[in-house]
């Protein structure tokens, strides 16, 4: 999505324009009303920034623009729109609740606790007001006592604290069962019908799954190389994102994982979508079955914060225990980073780096077990995005960067590789390729969030011929558990 582009005015005010000049730009954010109640929130904002192109003055385009971007995920394009409001009129309270809501969405909490601080003082007696406000300072508080009772970086480490021998196996319980503590075939295929019936797989075996899981992603360098022979075939997923339903139909249109069917599945597998546990408890299952034929990156969305106010913290806490999220999280800080196939495709989540020099072997050497910083090559691996234009911006999403086709060509000639694949992003088809079919993105969560309409991709591969193949498919029925429903209340009232 290009930036948002306007006209500064030198001075002036919505005065000084023609009766028909803020006629025709209150018409055209009418229609942008109109498609944002239908969920077109591409077409929104292109004819918000129609309206705001004629009358730059009105701080109400501005956030409406605002809130379009943040369905987007454009959070920080939002952030500046909804500054850009304010500073068109600064009573405009809503501007001030979309900064908030950008700035939370990104996990800078610290930052929208001021915001919400200033619209209480505007607005004493708004219960709303109020209520986020203390919600938001909670968090900030949480925040900083977690920091405060952590000593010098040592890491309490939930698995050493887990005893299973304590756990025991109800009478009553009938569902899939390790065989003598390992995943196998008969398992796997028993746990992905259970799951369909909306049913829980014992603690037990849960955190059993877990716990070996993290040995096997500790073992791993944060760049792992992938080879494929000839003649066999290699699948790469986008996101899940929850959607444990539509991750059902990728398995029945392209099969089960299996040594002779091996799978990438490229980072966000959690949050937004309520089946988060089912999906991610599937997917280190056949990472332990098959550990050298079935591959896992993280994503953005596999961290702590992001967990917290999107949904698979709040899910796993209903559905098990805060000692299993904070499990699952250490595992997330163990999973790599990147793949490399066959040594000419990179597979990372978000993209390039705002630095020309960055190689492999420095990827391969980072220090992932953290939640990732605010900044650099892991943080970029997570975050960036490509753009059309040449060279580098600033982040739509306000973290990370955007880099232009000139950045991906010098990345791959310097590390020697034909393109790479990334995820991250909502995608009409379900992929996209772009900079000269160089940066290819695959997404594979359909109709994301009940209300994108996207059709969901993934990608084959049939070596030698390194070619991406494309098949895209539409959502599947699932139970009627809405999107974000174990998302923070606070943030879930905005999105």
């Amino acid at each position: 999505m290009a930036a948002p582009t306007e006209k500064e005015p030198a001075s002036g005010s919505e005065s000084d324009l023609t009766d028909e000049v803020r006629r025709t730009a209150e018409e055209l954010k009418n229609q942008a009303n109109s498609y944002f109640k239908d969920k077109g929130y591409e077409k929104a904002i292109e004819f918000y920034s129609r309206a705001i192109d004629l009358n730059p003055y009105n701080a109400a385009y501005y956030g409406n623009r605002s809130i379009a971007y943040l369905r987007t995920e454009c959070f920080g394009y939002a952030l500046s729109d909804a500054s850009k409001a304010l500073e068109v009129d600064s009573s405009y309270v809503k501007g001030y609740y979309r900064r908030a809501s950008a700035n939370m969405a990104i996990g800078k909490f610290k930052i929208a606790l001021k915001d919400f601080e200033t619209v209480v003082k505007v607005r004493p007696n708004d219960k709303d007001a109020k209520a986020k406000f203390t919600e938001c300072n909670k968090i900030v508080k949480r925040q900083a006592f977690e920091r405060a009772i952590r000593v010098d970086d040592v890491k309490k480490c939930v698995s050493e604290s887990i005893n299973l021998e304590s756990m025991d196996i109800e009478d009553d319980y009938s569902g899939p069962a390790l065989e003598d503590g390992k995943v196998t075939v008969k398992f796997m295929e028993e746990l992905m019908e259970w799951f369909k019936a909306q049913k829980k797989l014992h603690r037990k075996y849960a955190y059993k799954i877990l716990l070996d899981v993290k040995e096997i992603f500790e073992q791993q360098p944060s760049l792992v190389d992938i080879k494929i022979s000839d003649g066999s075939k290699f699948t790469v997923c986008g996101d899940i994102h929850g959607q444990y339903y539509d991750l059902m139909n990728i398995f029945r249109l392209n099969g089960n994982p299996s040594k002779e069917n091996p799978y990438l599945f490229n980072g966000d597998f959690v949050d937004r979508g309520s089946f988060s546990v089912e999906c991610i408890l599937v997917l280190f299952g056949w990472k332990l079955l098959i550990p050298d034929s079935f591959f896992m990156s993280r994503g953005n969305h596999e961290t702590e914060t992001m967990n917290q106010m999107y949904g698979f913290e709040g899910e796993v806490k209903t559905k098990y225990s805060a000692q299993m999220a904070e499990l699952f999280t250490e595992v997330y800080n163990l999973l790599p980073l990147t793949h490399c196939i066959n040594s000419k495709i990179l597979c990372m989540h978000g993209g390039l780096f705002s630095r020309d020099d960055v190689t492999l072997e420095e990827i391969k050497k980072i220090d992932r077990n953290r939640q990732p910083p605010d900044s650099g090559v892991m943080c970029e691996l997570l975050w960036s995005d490509p753009q059309i234009l040449p060279g580098r911006a600033p982040s739509k999403r306000g973290v990370a960067i955007q880099f232009g086709p000139d950045v991906t060509q010098r990345f791959l000639e310097l590390n020697n590789l034909d393109y790479i694949i990334r995820s991250h992003e909502v995608k009409p088809l379900g992929y996209e390729e772009a900079h000269n079919g160089k940066c290819i993105t695959v997404f594979s969560a359909p109709n994301y969030c009940d209300q994108m309409g996207n059709k969901g991709a993934f990608i084959t591969l049939n070596p030698p011929d390194l070619s991406p193949k494309f098949t895209t498919y539409e959502c599947v029925p699932h139970p009627n558990v809405k999107p974000m429903a174990y998302a923070n209340s606070l943030l879930a009232s905005f999105m």
